[in-house]
């Protein structure tokens, strides 16, 4: 059998990493003739912006956030000859909300899939559970590790029982003689007590501290030690702050002499190692809610007296006199648990004994046998059915790779340059507030969607001239010069809206409280005037700020009073304007026309109103059809707009109004989740990409910009930040649009076709 592999995998420091080269390893193991009978391919998956120098068999990998590897991926199993597939399914490792871009992969590989489950959730959030039911579903067999598991899955998330296997987590048949490891590491007059793996506050390892000065009463030759590194995810978003606390917790119960933090992650051979030199191990975890413990396996494995809280796993594994439980968080417990061990040494043998007869059942080489017979029993079964997503033009693969170059060279230290000759920034022309309010926009949702450092790092520029052009009554200016000269007293009301629906989305999106903090002061200083305004795509572009500032606080009935008002604004200039053959706001097409729609669909969401909803699908039915009369999207241009009764104008089509039509289907689907208004906003997406009326890409693969606009001499090679922008906000939402498809239940209900194919 060939089998690709799809983890996390070495060096990359992570638990299921190393759980994923063992498994490989096992089954593809040389056979006692010294033949290899499979072979294996690994797909590792990278985290955030991290790369690795992995070993050969590592031939392509992900990166977590970047959807369109993942469907390259599905395409270099079905190409290369695999046989099965097996994921390793970890919440944390796979991008998207709740991890949904392995539903793509897994809907689109061709062979048998194996899921191990190394964790489950008993209280999973509503995507959580969707996602893991449809992981599920698509996968051939399940393997969880313990009978809990079992119960879970099947009571939880519905999975019938005949689909799920039990084989438990293997560990390395690696053994080291007991006094040797305590000589080597200078620990033969110590009682050695143990905890290993990655370091975070839900360890519980401050337990095990203030239980020691109990013990050393009657056991001073006791040495705590603990192996591990801090979390990644913790020191990304806490750096050492834990492990800080525990340093000063043991200078303060004087116990440098009896604990050891060891800030490294070590290999198998020297884990084992001390581990053969550990007399008993903890793992000492606040709460219940884990499957499944690596760490705890190993301790068993390598024959240690193991302590522990009655999280799931350990309450199960160390059933029958292999190990000991004590309460959670209580260190009172703890103590008396290790003095009654230490105090007996029989019994401390009985039990050490017990737990090196089962770590013999589950080294390595048995569970690999484990994998393979299911592997080959699956390969028995019928022909295997997959998913065609026929009616569904999205394909992220189409996309060019997601790049801010172009938004960096035109942004400084002031916020971004508005115009640009050709790629270059046009610094004679300034700044303005309308492109400073997308920039914030599409930095949050890159940053959101794709966890892109440089949209974080760009963020605060685009903030902070957003909080400098706010004048002392809520207005703002627009304008500024290179020499940050003010060019204008109050902008126009179409940069304020734009502005409202950039503040509006960042409080519900801040990626911290300080950039929160800021959005909300200036949002709401600017609160006072939205009932001023006349323009209708300021309204429009308020009432989606408005939208998005209530998603997260929806019960600020005041800002419910203004999302009517601002609605009902809008629904009388529709009421005024519309007739039997224009269904329209005004008498006239002219620009950022998706936008009026738009604002109404943002509205029903929040208000539940029929008419408004009505209003919104008529409206956007009525620009659909101006906009697609020859199968892709001509936009209305610029130059003389379309007036009613008049001859439509073709050119000075802009980007903008391709962004406003593809954000205008996106927020349809969401709300009627019909396919076709994803292939809508996919055409409407590929008028970036040269399906227009010139057939010409406005995005330049060299630059990574995007063109100002279709003319009637070619395409405007000047790459504005407003056109840039209008593209990247496409790009990620054609991006979001596609994992919104996999997590929609409509989507999974829909009996889509079946297609046939060999195993």
């Amino acid at each position: 059998m060939k089998i690709a592999y799809i983890g996390t995998y070495p060096p990359r420091e992570c638990g299921i990493g190393t759980f994923t080269q063992n498994l490989a390893f096992a089954m593809t193991a040389k056979n006692h003739q010294g033949e290899k009978n499979h072979k294996r391919i690994i797909i590792a998956m990278n985290d955030y912006d991290e790369t690795y120098t992995y070993p050969p068999e590592v031939k392509l990998t992900i990166r977590q956030e970047q959807q369109a590897d993942y469907l390259k991926a599905a395409n270099f199993i079905n190409s290369n000859g695999v046989d099965v597939c097996i994921l390793e399914h970890e919440f944390g490792i796979f991008g998207g909300s709740g991890g949904v871009y392995v539903l793509p992969l897994l809907h689109h590989v061709k062979v048998p899939i194996i899921v191990t489950l190394h964790t489950i959730l008993e209280n999973p959030t509503y995507i959580e559970k969707a996602i893991l039911k449809e992981i599920c579903k698509m996968a051939d067999s399940i393997v969880v590790m313990n009978q809990m598991a079992i119960t879970f899955l099947t009571s939880i998330y519905d999975v019938p029982g005949k689909k799920i296997n039990l084989i438990e987590h293997g560990v390395p048949d690696i053994h080291f003689d007991k006094k040797q490891s305590k000589t080597e590491f200078k620990l033969k007059k110590k009682k050695v007590i143990m905890t290993f793996g990655f370091i975070g506050r839900n360890k519980g390892i401050e337990n095990v501290i203030k239980a020691l000065p109990q013990i050393i009463k009657t056991h001073p030759e006791i040495l705590y030690m603990v192996l591990g590194k801090t979390h990644p995810n913790v020191v990304r978003h806490s750096g050492e702050e834990y492990r800080n606390y525990l340093q000063l917790l043991i200078k303060n119960l004087k116990l440098q002499d009896h604990v050891l933090l060891l800030n490294e992650f070590i290999d198998e051979t020297e884990l084992f190692k001390y581990l053969a030199a550990c007399d008993i191990y903890i793992t000492p975890y606040i709460n219940e809610a884990q499957i499944t413990s690596g760490t705890l396996t190993y301790a068993m494995g390598a024959g240690c007296a193991v302590v522990s809280t009655p999280y799931w796993h350990a309450a199960e594994l160390l059933q029958n006199g292999k190990g000991r439980l004590f309460n959670f968080n209580d260190p009172d417990d703890l103590a008396y648990t290790l003095k009654e061990l230490l105090d007996n040494p029989d019994k401390l043998k009985e039990i050490q004994s017990k737990a090196f007869k089962y770590g013999k059942e589950i080294k390595w080489p048995k569970i690999g046998e484990k994998y393979i017979d299911l592997a080959q029993e699956i390969l028995k079964s019928p022909k295997k059915e997959i998913l065609n997503e026929e009616g569904t033009l999205i394909d992220p693969l189409i996309l060019p790779p997601f790049s801010l170059a172009h938004i960096k060279r035109l942004t400084d230290d002031t916020g971004i340059i508005q115009h640009a000759k050709f790629g270059i920034p046009n610094l004679k022309e300034g700044y303005c507030l309308d492109d400073n309010a997308r920039a914030l926009l599409m930095s949050l949702m890159a940053f959101n969607q794709k966890k892109n450092s440089l949209a974080l790092e760009l963020m605060p520029v685009y903030l902070s001239y957003i909080h400098y052009m706010q004048n002392e009554d809520g207005t703002f200016r627009n304008f500024l010069s290179f020499n940050r000269n003010f060019l204008d007293t109050t902008g126009s009301e179409d940069s304020f809206g734009r502005t409202i629906w950039a503040l509006g989305y960042l409080i519900g999106n801040a990626p911290n409280d300080a950039y929160y903090q800021n959005g909300k002061l200036v949002f709401f200083n600017a609160v006072p005037n939205f009932g001023k305004l006349k323009s209708i795509r300021s309204i429009a572009n308020t009432i989606i700020g408005i939208c998005y500032y209530l998603k997260s606080n929806p019960a600020d009935e005041e800002m419910i009073t203004q999302l009517k008002n601002l609605s009902s604004k809008l629904i009388t200039h529709y009421e005024q304007n519309n007739t039997e053959d224009w269904k329209w706001f005004e008498n006239l097409l002219a620009y950022d026309n998706g936008i009026l729609p738009l604002a109404l669909l943002h509205a029903t969401q929040i208000l539940n109103d029929d008419y408004i909803q009505s209003v919104a699908l008529e409206a956007m039915n009525f620009l659909t059809e101006q906009n697609f009369n020859n199968g892709y999207l001509s936009i209305i241009g610029n130059k003389k707009w379309y007036v009613k009764d008049q001859e439509r104008s073709m050119f000075a089509q802009q980007p903008v109004d391709a962004l406003a039509m593809v954000l205008m289907y996106y927020q349809a689907f969401l709300l009627k989740k019909d396919k076709e208004y994803l292939n809508k906003l996919f055409l409407s997406f590929m008028w970036f990409l040269g399906e227009n009326d010139l057939r010409m890409s406005l995005y330049d693969f060299d630059t990574k910009g995007c063109c100002d606009g279709i003319e009637n001499y070619g395409v405007n090679r000047n790459q504005g930040a407003e056109s840039s922008l209008a593209y990247l906000i496409s790009h990620l939402t054609v991006l979001k649009a596609y994992e919104e498809l996999y997590q929609t239940k409509e989507f999974k209900a829909a009996n889509p076709s079946k297609i046939m194919v060999n195993s």
